[in-house]
């Protein structure tokens, strides 16, 4: 960790390292808990975890700074956990390996963790320091925030005393951010029967990957291929063409994250060997065109295999593969408000097919509630028609922007001392912010979000640049100076 702990600020570059040495999947943040109340406790500060388990510490304004407004400094405590195939890595007991790629720092083979990790690491820095001048904070730093916004949805009112809230959790160190998407888990079940292999038969393993995946709000727009929904076209010409039958289908990982992978057990009759074979060439030979400017690392594989000891039955398999063709991935709807602003989509992130059940899972985004529940309900109709049952789970609200916020204008005039008159992009983004969600309870603060460049979240390419955390802390210790008085 030398070479990153050297890097400028060197404050936020030992936090950061600090904070990647200790492992800290969404919900299971027990380490990462004990671990920030201990700094916390070390530094004398007052230190306490909520009912729901996020830590929150104050730290007193520093001299001089006493009758400005107090703020709270925002960030989560977990990270995405993503790795490349053929990366031995086990993230419940290893801290991230980084290391310096030009003007990137990285991780070797898995998800870096700077999301939001140079976020909360920005807050320790902060709350360490001995020299650097700041109104009153309270820091909250809160858990869960990738799999289910579970921190912010259950904090509850009365805990903050800050007027205005900065969250430290954007991606890209030129724009201010002032409003999110919110956001749905719709997950598709059902049974099915399995079946004896019949007699003949041929086993093949298929396989899909070396896609970039990425976030799967921020990234919706860009075209990425999404494995499961490529898996899906293969299993269904198959079908169609050669009654090609399921064995098993294991298809991507987190709901948040675009699906990089996915690999099928299958059958067909012997008799079609060959012209299966030719025929899977074909359709992997037109995706991969289809996807040579956006995916020139996929891959597909066909290879033939070990025969399994059952397949599905072949009237839910047809329904399956119907309703996973007809549920909509990617963009839904682009906002009507905000230039190439994405308002709703949604990622089929999960696809699971083994030993008679079956499971869909997808997050469905959308900055307008009316919409989010659109898409919603059309992914529920497109599964329930194969026979599933469709479950709503953790829906979280968006964030509606204030284009006459104090902290934004205030933002917006700093950044452009300190950038050549250069004036940020004032946003709004297509991913899920805790912002909206703590409004809820703090329906009255001030909140903007900030942060540095990190490109590829939620991905093993996520990288974040150096240059960017030096313009981006140079940022954060003016907005601190800046901090409008108490009214």
């Amino acid at each position: 960790m030398n070479d990153i702990r050297n890097l400028e600020p060197k404050a936020l570059w030992n936090k950061f390292a600090d904070l990647n040495a200790v492992p800290r999947p969404s919900k299971k943040e027990d380490r990462v808990i004990e671990f920030m109340k201990k700094f916390g406790n070390d530094l004398g500060l007052e230190t306490f975890e909520d009912d729901i388990r996020n830590v929150i510490i104050r730290k007193p304004a520093t001299p001089g700074m006493e009758n400005r407004k107090t703020i709270v400094m925002q960030g989560h405590l977990d990270m995405v956990h993503q790795k490349n195939n053929d990366t031995v890595f086990d993230f419940d007991t290893q801290g991230i390996d980084m290391y310096i790629d030009g003007d990137w720092v990285r991780a070797r083979g898995t998800t870096l963790g700077a999301d939001n990790g140079l976020g909360v690491a920005t807050i320790m820095a902060i709350l360490e320091s001995k020299d650097i001048p700041h109104p009153a904070i309270d820091a909250l730093f809160t858990v869960d925030e990738e799999t289910g916004m579970t921190g912010a949805l259950n904090l509850k009112g009365g805990i903050l005393k800050g007027e205005i809230l900065l969250n430290l959790d954007t991606e890209e160190d030129d724009e201010i951010d002032i409003g999110c998407a919110g956001g749905i888990d719709v997950t598709a079940k059902r049974s099915y029967k399995e079946e004896a292999v019949p007699e003949g038969s041929v086993g093949y393993t298929i396989t899909v990957k070396g896609l970039n995946g990425g976030h799967s709000g921020m990234q919706i727009h860009e075209g990425l291929g999404n494995a499961n929904k490529i898996m899906n076209r293969l299993l269904f010409d198959g079908f169609e063409n050669f009654g090609l039958q399921i064995a098993e289908v294991n298809g991507g990982s987190l709901r948040n994250a675009i699906p990089r992978e996915s690999v099928a057990k299958v059958i067909v009759a012997g008799m079609y060997d060959e012209a299966y074979v030719f025929d899977m060439q074909e359709i992997i030979g037109d995706i991969k065109a289809e996807y040579k400017t956006t995916e020139p690392k996929l891959e597909i594989e066909i290879k033939k295999s070990d025969l399994p000891a059952k397949v599905m039955d072949l009237g839910v398999q047809e329904g399956i593969l119907r309703s996973i063709y007809a549920a909509h991935n990617g963009v839904y709807r682009m906002s009507a408000d905000m230039a190439d602003l994405v308002e709703t989509s949604n990622n089929i992130a999960r696809v699971v097919i083994k030993d008679g059940e079956i499971t869909v899972g997808c997050l469905t985004r959308s900055s307008v509630e009316s919409s989010k529940m659109d898409l919603a309900n059309a992914l529920r109709a497109a599964f329930e028609l194969c026979g599933c049952e469709v479950e709503f789970s953790g829906s979280y609200p968006g964030w509606t922007p204030n284009v006459n916020s104090e902290i934004l204008e205030i933002l917006i005039d700093i950044y452009k001392k300190q950038n050549n008159g250069e004036s940020p992009k004032v946003v709004a983004c297509h991913a899920g912010l805790e912002c909206g969600i703590l409004g809820t309870n703090y329906p009255g603060m001030d909140m903007i979000s900030f942060g540095p460049t990190i490109h590829g979240a939620h991905s093993p390419d996520e990288r974040a640049s150096i240059s960017s955390a030096q313009k981006y802390w140079k940022f954060v210790l003016e907005i601190l100076k800046n901090i409008p008085e108490k009214n």
